[in-house]
């Protein structure tokens, strides 16, 4: 699956291949007479829309000693894949992004050596989904269904809120989905409807769902910047669906890139239609820096990533000292309770439901 989720991928994203974040220190660090010598490169394997600062990734290297370098490799599920391939040869020291949606194949492959990671104490329970410490939580994220607030407005309908009210005939031929089988919010979306109606009711759902009018596109970009009447993107491309399956951090985007930038996001987020996903990092088994990638995993949980990260990637920290910028704080929205699927029964069942989905609603 595309797991990489975030906004910041389309927005921010302009490195391709490897990408050298840093290029401060050599190879190899002094050493006596018979010493093995040690790297000082540290490299983290990630999806497309890893991204830092540069002066809080320079300030790890300052204090650790090592130079990252980031080696980008497509989607999340693209990245995964390739470090299967190459198990117990790993391409880096530190793998970046795999999902809960993916979680249980990537364990099951054992790729990742177990580390318990210095500041884990910090991270919020519900996200420690290994016990095993195979992989530690970065940044989670929720799938949610955006509208267009000056369409509701304009016609004085209430936008939806929940599943259930996407399904009502005031809202025929407003929503527009991404494919289950090529997007990760449209797997995500997918998901929402599994955890809601459970796995006997989905496809009564969404069988309802195609009746009233869902359009359903390739890919986000495509939906968001095309389709969805409010986004600016769609505006341009004068999109007449006002309501669209984005992310619960897409107001604030539109507010930090609106021109002018507005006073007020002009999308909203209906809550009860969100998929939470949670993303990892783990030490790659076989990695040849071993002790510099320890080092990056606890930089990733440190309160200066964690409170850098959602500027940067436009997904929520999973630390509890970590604060939120204001930018989220004042047009974001908090998810109370988002649908939630187990791994291992994503991973049993992922393929499956893909395939009914697709036979359903697409074909």
């Amino acid at each position: 699956m595309s797991t990489t989720k975030k906004i910041a991928g389309a927005a921010l994203a302009a490195a391709l291949g490897v990408t050298t974040l840093s290029a401060c220190g050599g190879d190899a660090k002094d050493k006596g007479a018979g010493e093995t010598p040690k790297s000082k490169t540290v490299t983290l394997v990630s999806h497309d829309s890893f991204n830092v600062t540069d002066t809080v990734l320079k300030e790890f290297e300052q204090q650790s000693g090592y130079t990252v370098k980031v080696l980008k490799s497509g989607d999340a599920g693209a990245a995964l894949n390739q470090e299967i391939l190459t198990k117990g040869s790993p391409r880096g020291d530190v793998f970046f992004g795999v999902d809960n949606t993916l979680l249980s194949r990537a364990l099951d492959k054992g790729i990742f050596t177990p580390y318990e990671a210095k500041g884990l104490a910090e991270v919020k329970p519900e996200y420690v989904l290994d016990k095993e410490h195979r992989v530690t939580p970065i940044d989670s994220g929720d799938i949610c269904v955006n509208y267009d607030k000056a369409y509701f407005a304009d016609k004085k309908i209430a936008p939806p809120q929940t599943l259930d009210d996407l399904i009502k005939p005031e809202y025929k031929n407003l929503l527009v989905t991404e494919n289950a089988a090529t997007s990760s919010p449209g797997l995500g979306f997918l998901l929402a409807s599994v955890g809601k109606y459970g796995e006997d009711g989905w496809k009564d759902y969404w069988t309802k769902l195609k009746a009233n009018g869902v359009e359903v596109v390739d890919g986000w970009e495509q939906a968001y910047n095309e389709r969805f009447s409010g986004s600016a993107g769609g505006k341009k491309a004068k999109g007449d669906r006002p309501l669209v399956v984005s992310y619960a951090s897409s107001p604030p985007v539109e507010v930090l890139y609106g021109e002018p930038q507005p006073a007020e996001a002009p999308t909203g987020v209906a809550t009860g239609t969100c998929f939470r996903q949670v993303e990892f990092a783990g030490l790659l088994k076989g990695a040849k820096n071993e002790e510099g990638g320890k080092a990056l995993v606890d930089f990733l949980i440190s309160k200066k990533f964690q409170e850098d990260m959602p500027l940067q990637m436009f997904v929520n920290p999973v630390t509890k000292n970590a604060a939120l910028p204001e930018l989220f704080t004042k047009h974001g929205v908090v998810v109370e309770k988002p649908e939630n699927v187990a791994p291992e029964t994503i991973a049993k069942n992922r393929d499956q439901w893909v395939s009914a989905w697709t036979a359903l609603v697409v074909k």
